[in-house]
């Protein structure tokens, strides 16, 4: 038990070099130490300061962000309504024109064809008219080629123009 329980030798001594460590330790180790942990807590302090700042500055950014989103599909839908807007104008305009040009272009072929229609039928009384005058011609030659049937067509018309 003697090794368990320390001598009044042991503790003086352990006290001294205690009080002597703890002495040289304040003069000479303390304000250091103190100073360098004081310096440590205002950086640490500093740093968070600076954590929360951007935090902030980046939950500020975050709602610009998603508020310039929001902007850019607003814009973007109304872009998009116009596109639309204006293709369905074009387009409209478009049928309205062709259908302006195709019925201009009906009715040009109409005319056109009566037009020929008309040339044609005159074409056809014009042929029809010289057909029938040569052979009335042809007729008249064989039938008057004596002169008793001429005699005979010149009283016949005679006595028909008399009788008008």
């Amino acid at each position: 038990m003697e090794l368990l329980t320390p001598s009044i030798g042991n503790i003086f001594w352990t006290a001294v070099v205690f009080l002597i460590l703890v002495a040289l330790l304040a003069k000479y180790a303390w304000k250091p130490i103190l100073s360098a942990v004081n310096e440590r807590e205002v950086s640490i302090t500093d740093a968070l300061n600076q954590a929360k700042l951007a935090r902030k500055e980046m939950e500020s950014l975050k709602a610009d962000n998603e508020r310039i989103v929001r902007e850019a599909k607003i814009e973007r839908d109304a872009i998009l309504k116009e596109a639309r807007e204006l293709k369905d104008k074009i387009v409209s305009e478009a049928q309205d024109v062709a259908k302006a040009e195709g019925e201009k272009l009906i009715e040009q072929a109409k005319q056109t064809i009566q037009a020929e229609k008309a040339a044609a039928m005159a074409d056809i009384k014009n042929q029809i008219g010289a057909l029938s005058v040569g052979i009335a011609e042809q007729i008249l030659k064989q039938k008057l080629d004596n002169s008793d049937a001429q005699n005979a067509l010149v009283e016949n018309y005679l006595n028909n123009s008399n009788h008008n």
